[in-house]
Formats: C-alpha cells, sequence, structure tokens
C-alpha cells in the first residue's frame, strides 16, 4: 500500500507541475510615454520675498525624497512628533494588521497546493441480540471479556443469550486536488495582489500621517502669526482711537469720527476669539494626530522656527506611477481583478480529485494490522460541470467586467496622480509669486498707514484717510501672514503627492 501512496503523490506532483493557469496573465501598465507636468518647460526656481519663509526654492528635477523629508523644516520639536504619531496613531496599527491579515491568507491558499492528510481513530461499542445468534456468528463468545452468568439453575435462562463486543478502526487518509487548471494558482495570485494593495495602503498611512502632523503644525503656527498680527491692528487701532478722541476734546474731530474708530477696533477685537478658537482646535488635532490627550502636549510651532526646504525635488514623470502608494495600490487591485477572470474560468473546466486510504480494524488493537485486518482504498475522480443555470458563465463574465473597472480605476488613479503633481508644482510656483507682491503690497500699505496717521495727527488729513489706510494695511498683513503659510503648506502637499518617499523607509528598503 504504502508502494501506491508513493507514486499517488508523485503522479500528483507531476499533474501540478505540468498543469496551466487559465485566465489573461497579467502585464504592468506601462507609464505614459508623453507624460509632464507642463505644457511649458518648469522654471528652475521659485520667486524669493523679503521675509522669513520667502526663500526661493530650486526645483531638482529627478531628485529623490527621503522619507524623513519633514526633517527638511529644521525643526527637532516637529520631527519628535511625527515619530510619536508613527508610534501611537491607531490608524498605523490598524494598517499593519490588515497588512498581517492579507498575508495570512495568501498562506491559507497556498496550503490547497499540497494534500491533505488526516487520522482517524474509532472506537465502538456493541450490544447483538442474542436472537440473532450473533455470538456464534462474530466469535466474541470465550474470549473472556463476557461470561454466562452464574445460577443455581441454568435452565432459567434462555438458550440465545446477546453478545458484547468491541470494534477498533483506524485509518489514515490522503487526499488531492491537482491544480490542473491553475484555479488555485490564480487565487493565491489574486490574495497576493491583495496584500500588495494593504502594503501599499500602510504606505499611504505613513504618508498621510506625517503630512497632517507636519500640516497641523504650520497651521498652528499660522494661527499664531495670524493672532500676534491681530493683537497688532487692535494696539494700532486703540492708539487711533486715543489720538481722535483727543482731537475730539479739543474740537478737531467729529464723534462720528470717534464713534467710526471704536466700530473699527470692535471688528478688530472681534477676530480675535475665532483665531484663538481654531487654534485651540488645531491644537487638539495635532494632540490626537500623535495619540495623545487634549491636555497632553505641551510643544508649539511658529512660523519663525520653521525653515523653508531650499530645494524641491520634481521626480521624473515616468516613476509618478511607481512612486504613489495610491497608484500602486489600484495597479494591485487591478492585477487581483485579473487573476479572478482565470478563476471564473477555471471553474468551468473539470475537476480532479485523488483520495487514498490506509488502515486497519478489529474487535482488538493488536489485530488491527495482522493478517486479515488491514484495508486500503484508491479513489480518483473527476467531474465536469455540464448543466448549473448559466451561474459559471455569469460569474465569468461578471469577473471580466470587474477587470474592466479595476482597469478603469487604475487609469484613473494615475491621471489624477500627474495630476496632483502638476497642481502642487504650480501652487509653488503661484505662491511663492503671490508672497512676494503681498510683501510688498504690506510694506507699502504699512508706509501709507503710519504717513497718514502722522499726517491725521497734526490735522492734514481727515478721519476717514486714516480708517482707508488702516483697513489696507490690517488686509495687507494678514494676507502676507497667510501666504506666508502657504508656501510651507505647498512644500508639505508636493512632497506628499510625490509619493512621500515610502521606498526609502527603513523598514522597506530592509524587505
Amino acid at each position: 500500500m504504502r508502494g501506491h501512496l508513493h507514486r499517488l503523490l508523485f503522479l500528483g506532483c507531476v499533474v501540478l507541475v505540468a498543469s496551466c493557469a487559465v485566465g489573461p496573465s497579467y502585464h504592468r501598465p506601462q507609464a505614459p510615454a508623453n507624460a509632464g507636468y507642463a505644457p511649458e518647460p518648469l522654471p528652475d526656481a521659485t520667486a524669493s520675498a523679503d521675509v522669513h519663509g520667502g526663500d526661493a526654492q530650486r526645483l531638482i528635477a529627478g531628485g529623490d525624497i527621503a522619507f524623513e523629508w519633514w526633517g527638511l523644516f529644521k525643526s527637532p520639536t516637529l520631527d519628535a512628533l511625527v515619530k510619536q504619531a508613527f508610534k501611537a496613531n491607531p490608524t498605523i496599527a490598524a494598517a499593519r494588521a490588515a497588512l498581517a491579515q492579507a498575508q495570512e491568507l495568501v498562506y491559507a491558499q497556498q496550503g490547497y497546493y499540497f494534500p491533505t492528510v488526516s487520522a482517524v481513530y474509532q472506537a465502538e461499542r456493541h450490544k447483538v441480540s442474542g436472537n440473532t445468534n450473533a455470538s456464534e456468528t462474530i466469535g466474541v463468545q470465550g474470549n473472556g471479556e463476557d461470561k454466562l452468568p452464574q445460577a443455581e439453575n441454568v435452565n432459567s435462562f434462555p438458550h440465545n443469550l446477546p453478545s458484547y463486543y468491541t470494534f477498533h478502526t483506524a485509518e489514515l487518509t490522503v487526499g488531492f486536488v491537482p491544480d490542473i487548471f491553475g484555479a488555485n494558482r490564480r487565487q493565491v495570485e489574486s490574495l497576493a495582489a491583495q496584500t500588495d494593495a494593504q502594503r501599499f495602503a500602510l504606505e499611504a498611512t505613513y504618508i498621510t500621517l506625517a503630512s497632517n502632523v507636519v500640516a497641523a503644525a504650520i497651521q498652528e503656527a499660522q494661527l499664531r502669526a495670524e493672532i500676534s498680527a491681530t493683537r497688532d491692528i487692535i494696539e494700532a487701532d486703540e492708539k487711533s482711537l486715543q489720538i481722535l478722541r483727543d482731537q475730539f476734546r479739543l474740537g478737531q474731530a467729529m464723534r462720528i469720527d470717534v464713534a467710526a474708530q471704536e466700530a473699527a477696533l470692535a471688528q478688530a477685537q472681534a477676530t480675535l476669539p475665532p483665531l484663538q478658537e481654531q487654534l485651540e482646535q488645531t491644537r487638539d488635532l495635532l494632540r490626537a494626530l500623535v495619540g495623545k490627550l487634549p491636555n497632553e502636549l505641551d510643544e508649539t510651532f511658529d512660523l519663525d522656527a520653521l525653515q523653508l526646504p531650499p530645494e524641491l525635488p520634481v521626480s521624473l514623470p515616468a516613476k509618478i506611477i511607481e512612486q504613489r502608494p495610491d497608484v500602486r495600490a489600484a495597479e494591485a487591485q487591478l492585477h487581483a481583478a485579473n487573476a479572478q477572470v482565470g478563476v471564473a474560468v477555471a471553474a468551468m473546466l473539470p475537476q480532479f480529485s485523488i483520495t487514498g486510504a490506509i488502515g486497519g480494524n478489529a474487535t482488538q488493537i493488536p489485530w488491527m494490522f495482522r493478517q486479515g485486518g488491514p484495508f486500503w482504498s484508491l479513489i480518483g475522480n473527476v467531474s465536469q460541470p455540464v448543466f448549473e443555470g448559466g451561474t459559471l458563465l455569469h460569474r465569468k463574465r461578471a469577473a471580466e467586467q470587474a477587470l474592466k473597472q479595476a482597469a478603469a480605476q487604475y487609469q484613473s488613479t494615475a491621471m489624477a496622480a500627474y495630476q496632483n503633481v502638476a497642481d502642487s508644482l504650480h501652487a509653488s510656483l503661484s505662491d511663492a509669486d503671490a508672497l512676494a507682491a503681498d510683501v510688498e503690497a504690506e510694506d507699502a500699505a504699512r508706509v501709507t498707514y503710519e504717513l497718514t496717521r502722522r499726517q491725521l495727527e497734526v490735522g492734514y488729513v481727515n478721519y476717514l484717510a486714516l480708517l482707508s489706510a488702516e483697513t489696507a494695511y490690517q488686509q495687507a498683513l494678514l494676507t502676507r501672514v497667510q501666504a506666508q503659510a502657504t508656501r510651507y503648506g505647498d512644500t508639505i502637499a508636493l512632497f506628499q503627492a510625490l509619493g512621500g518617499g515610502w521606498w526609502n523607509r527603513a523598514q522597506v528598503a530592509a524587505n
């Protein structure tokens, strides 16, 4: 029997190696040959402005991206918060668990490549009616196990007494389903592709989390700058109001002018609480991102403490589909859908199975594998679906449509990735120009406001001129602060759009 099982296993392995996988073979999509970020060549550097965070940034074509790109902002506090977020934020743990689950499903499916082996032992205890003369047929009387009861008058007992016996069975079964048409290989291929999708989802989680932490820090710094600017505006309004009140007492100003300045001061003061509210909410967000409670984060951020990265890497367009985790995940889903077509095709073809069993049985364990006790069986089975109401055909068609859907989704994701990079580059260039213009506008508005206030003090201009100059300066100041922070935000968006450097992460490089 052992020789039969060895030949059976050898035959199964030969059939498995010789089998083929039905369905379409997967081919990775190619990057667009003429992909680019703009119809015209991009400038070599952004504009500069004479303000902190207004330095020109050079665009480095083909430059690589470090995974810890946030270190370019030169803030040890920011570096520490991002690392803490990686350790404490639950989205990382959830993404890691999803990846581990997907990998275990691959391992589980790979188990179908091998034969299944099961061992069974069964013990039975039987009582056979004496009317069947089973004691003579089975031959269990006189084995010392059961004896006739003793009595003074034996003739008072029936002649056909019931019999008791125990029956032991031990069996080893080997089953094997040859993957003739590659149904299992396609299923493993599909699950492995879904594992790749989860792996890229994990990388996207790292990138998104880091970007959110840095963006929250920049938002906090921006709000602090806006609050500081608003307080400066309130202080200037208070000085103007005091001048008007003095002039009103001297009869050089009208009460309506004083009332107007009081309204302007009140309006400026009213803008401060919402900014403070946004600051606290941003702080709450930052605490949550790094896995802390609302009362546990003490670190603060200011724009003056953050450096604008002097260089912006611009990946080659052909590498975008390699670097973007969302594009790679969409490609993995495309691969999985492609393999599912093969699974559906294989389900319509003949199914093969081989089963072998060897064992023994007897009324006593020592006799199970002696002469007469052993048994074996070898069964081969082939089944071909003939009619299932069109179920298999429609499942195949559904898999083909799912493949088309995945292909369209991949194309859409890739196009969105190129658009995202182009938008980020254009924003970096345009917002640098805007900051330069806003700095000049602020300088001009400040000079105009200061001169107008001095003229008002000596009576050269009326209050309306001061109010107009003051309003223009306040708006220019806040616009400059916002434009200043926007440049930092554009840098974050560009690093994220280019893929975030996940391929340079230490764990990925080690794999």
